[in-house]
């Protein structure tokens, strides 16, 4: 049955003129069968180069209005519609527009990428998890108000003391469900593993870890290094790749709850129900359309 329809989309797929873009989060069989598969930054860069009209982003539904304001002219539709960040809901247009009147002004919007169209509108740059360092190093003011996840705001501030950070409280339940002690519980049953670790989850993890990176950071560590086992503190859909490129390494989770369900309403059958009728197709107001672009096309200026 999944190889039938893995045929029916490649086949979709040429007829329509559609790009399949995925996050590493997804269910593998689609990690399979996308053209491009990477975490926010690497698919937000793909999305400005790709020749086909029509863009199927089998993601959450900030990634696919990212890749529609980097891209007005292509048509983005979304493997499935409900698919959503939770974090990306946890800050707000009235909150950001507080920080600035208490600043005078003086202070920079470093928006993670995870976030919605509303809210890059009145942010001044984006970030992700792979370039936030990058940056907000180049950032003129000294002011930063991190948005929305504030174990990365955490972690970026550590590394840079000459900027005042402002921290928002939103957060990843994924990440964030990953503790200390589940790590060290971990690291006791696999005392020769590496502890390799997302920067949204909280401080005294990253504490404990061994290297700390975005998604695809971790693949290339985990890909490059000579050990052979590691215990992997991010979403398990990472697990397909990582397993894919090293045949000959072991990968444990630190427990049952490192699993995103947004994530993984991305399934075959959807792709292709949405290549066959071309929806839902992300659309955006005008207004928002013009200013959400702007932080999103000075992150990919800064982080170069």
């Amino acid at each position: 049955m999944a190889d039938n329809m893995v045929e029916q989309i490649k086949k979709l797929k040429e007829e329509k003129d559609v790009v399949i873009l995925a996050h590493y989060y997804v269910d593998g069989q689609v990690q399979e069968l996308a053209d491009y598969v990477g975490d926010s930054y690497y698919l937000a860069k793909v999305a400005t180069k790709v020749q086909e009209k029509n863009i199927l982003f089998c993601g959450v539904s900030f990634m696919g209005e990212s890749a529609k304001l980097l891209n007005p002219g292509k048509k983005v539709v979304m493997a499935d519609e409900n698919a959503d960040c939770p974090m990306a809901h946890m800050v707000t247009v009235e909150r950001i527009a507080e920080v600035r009147k208490e600043y005078n002004g003086d202070v920079a919007v470093v928006c993670y990428v995870n976030s919605t169209a509303e809210i890059k509108a009145v942010s001044d740059v984006c970030v992700t998890s792979s370039n936030a360092l990058r940056v907000v190093k180049k950032i003129p003011q000294k002011n930063i108000f991190f948005v929305p996840d504030n174990n990365l705001g955490r972690y970026v501030a550590q590394q840079l003391p000459d900027k005042h950070f402002i921290f928002n409280d939103g957060f990843c339940h994924v990440h964030k469900s990953i503790s200390k002690e589940a790590v060290e519980e971990a690291k006791k049953a696999r005392p020769d593993a590496l502890v390799l670790t997302h920067p949204e989850c909280t401080m005294d993890v990253l504490e404990i870890s061994d290297f700390i990176g975005s998604t695809s950071e971790i693949i290339d560590y985990a890909t490059a290094s000579d050990a052979k086992e590691f215990i992997i503190c991010t979403e398990m859909g990472v697990f397909f790749e990582l397993m894919q490129k090293n045949p000959d390494k072991k990968f444990y989770s630190v427990g049952h709850r490192q699993f995103c369900p947004n994530m993984k309403l991305v399934t075959l059958d959807k792709v292709l129900h949405s290549l066959e009728v071309m929806e839902p197709e992300v659309i955006l107001p005008d207004d928002i359309m013009e200013k959400a672009k702007l932080p999103l096309e000075k992150m990919l200026e800064l982080a170069e």
